[in-house]
């Protein structure tokens, strides 16, 4: 393959701008997901446990 030097440094460029971003879409993506676990959780907890009672 014949590869022109300018082309593959311009796509190095572009790539590290992107690396220096840093993971911002993981970030929200896992922050998402653990706002949705967790208020399952309460949901459940609302739901199922406290109307319950105390169990003897």
């Amino acid at each position: 393959m014949n590869e022109d030097p300018n082309e593959s440094a311009s796509e190095d460029a572009r790539i590290d701008e992107i690396v220096k971003r840093g993971p911002s879409g993981a970030i929200a993506l896992a922050g998402i997901s653990t706002a949705i676990v967790i208020g399952i959780w309460f949901v459940f907890y609302f739901a199922v446990f406290l109307p319950r009672g105390v169990i003897q």
